[in-house]
């Protein structure tokens, strides 16, 4: 055989044997590779009952669990929906759960909600919490949603908004998280303004059974279980002042019928002190966590997933 048909039949079956063996680790790789996410924030109209003109996001992961979870996540004062989920981490932990996420857009100037008026006070009174208790409504009819496991989050007046939603739909969230937030009702006004300097400041203080009392006025006659909270605030925040943090304690561990003493205190890391009341556990009826040196910056990385976990959802 000629010199050159030998090299050329040799390289024939070298090639030969580099296909055989590439193909397949190829076709494994295929296989085995993680699926392109095609999730999106994507904006949603229509969905009900909106008397204050709110906007929704809503964030619905590749793979969602069956009768999914639902979150909502309010933005603060000048923010957004879209700005709240791309600047926190619960759309990343919706991705690795399967819950799905609701981002609600306050529309009025300053992009703050009505936590004040006494129509926002009231279950079905108007304004913002009734927008937002149709977006639940639709995406839990849309999605086939689980209803006994519908929360909500949110930061600064997001935090606010977190409260008032407990207290006028405590039959529709299973347990809040709110970020810089303050109690129910001390954010209320009179002379249609919508902030509150008094409560701001931190100078607004009512024994327990006031503070719980406001919540309980917001649902007359309602008697089953009430939303557990946690709430979250740094003691250096000198927007919405740190003895707001004191406030919400008395008010939910009343909501609850519990001690003020707390149940458990540690500290899951520097500067932070953890307080539990009613039970030890991560899903406790109230927990509190106090942010030393900490100003009107949170949530930070890391806490999200503790709120995630306060709600049961990183099972």
């Amino acid at each position: 055989m000629h010199p050159i048909v030998r090299s050329a039949t040799r390289l024939r079956t070298v090639l030969t044997v580099l296909i055989g063996a590439i193909v397949p680790l190829l076709a494994s790789l295929l296989l085995f590779a993680p699926p392109a996410s095609a999730a999106a924030l994507r904006e949603v109209t229509g969905f009900g009952n909106n008397p204050s003109n709110l906007r929704m996001h809503l964030y619905v992961p590749d793979r969602v669990t069956s009768r999914p979870a639902v979150l909502v996540a309010v933005h603060g004062c000048t923010g957004s929906g879209p700005g709240f989920h791309s600047g926190t981490e619960f759309a990343s932990l919706a991705d690795r759960y399967g819950f799905i996420v609701i981002y609600p857009s306050a529309t009025r100037s300053g992009q703050c909600y009505d936590v004040s008026s006494p129509q926002a006070l009231r279950r079905d009174g108007g304004s913002d919490p009734v927008g937002i208790r149709s977006m639940v409504g639709w995406v839990t009819r849309t999605y086939g949603a689980d209803t006994s496991r519908i929360f909500v989050t949110g930061s600064s007046s997001g935090g606010m908004m977190t409260n008032v939603l407990l207290g006028d739909y405590p039959d529709v969230f299973k347990a809040g998280s709110a970020y810089m937030g303050v109690p129910f009702g001390c954010f209320a006004t009179t002379n249609g303004s919508g902030w509150n300097s008094a409560c701001a400041n931190g100078t607004v203080t009512r024994s327990p059974q006031e503070w719980g009392n406001l919540v309980r006025a917001a649902y007359p006659g309602y008697t089953g279980p009430r939303p557990r909270m946690q709430t979250w605030h740094g003691t250096a925040d000198t927007l919405i002042r740190y003895p707001n943090f004191g406030e919400q304690i008395k008010q939910w561990t009343n909501v609850h019928g519990l001690s003020q003493t707390p149940v458990r205190t540690d500290s899951p890391q520097a500067g932070w002190t953890r307080t539990r009341y009613g039970s030890t556990g991560d899903q406790a009826q109230v927990e509190a966590i106090s942010l030393q040196g900490v100003g009107h910056s949170i949530p930070s990385a890391g806490m999200a997933a503790r709120t995630i976990r306060f709600f049961g959802l990183d099972g």
